[in-house]
């Protein structure tokens, strides 16, 4: 068993990432920010499809072409190889995300 709201800290120094499952063609994490966001100029150019739903918190994503908000119960379709990154996530409190990434 994992509780997703469980073992959460007050503070982070990065983001936290928890993996949940992992099999051959799917991974699941859990992905706890704190007022994080990409370092600047970064971008996400993943192999697998992500699929993410925000559970607490939240969060702006940014994709080449528009800027997404995200708030609890959002969720995310990112195909693979579409760049995005995370441009500002809750300073006062934890944002969880649970991020299912696929083949």
């Amino acid at each position: 068993m994992f509780d997703l709201f469980a073992d959460l800290p007050a503070t982070l120094p990065q983001e936290r990432v928890d993996a949940i499952l992992a099999r051959s063609n799917v991974r699941i994490e859990r992905i706890v920010s704190h007022g994080h966001a990409s370092p600047a100029g970064f971008w996400y150019d993943q192999a697998e499809h992500e699929f993410v739903v925000l559970l607490r918190g939240a969060a702006r994503v940014r994709f080449d072409d528009e800027t997404v908000e995200l708030r609890p119960g959002s969720c995310l379709d990112i195909p693979a190889h579409r760049r995005h990154r995370v441009e500002w996530t809750t300073p006062d409190e934890p944002t969880i995300w649970l991020a299912v990434f696929y083949q």
